[in-house]
């Protein structure tokens, strides 16, 4: 937690890890175990394709 001691680095941190949490936060209890499989599958992929642009 010391390196978030600055302003400019936790908002750095916290507008990553929003990114990531709407990307990958499906909310699983609205979709059936199938639909919830390939929502995640389909944003694993695209979160890849993003990584090795």
């Amino acid at each position: 937690m010391l390196k978030f001691r600055l302003g400019p680095t936790l908002q750095k941190f916290v507008y990553v890890q929003a990114a990531l949490q709407n990307h990958f936060n499906l909310e699983r209890h609205l979709y059936s175990r199938l639909n919830f499989k390939l929502n995640r599958a389909a944003a694993l992929a695209e979160w890849i394709q993003l990584l090795s642009a």
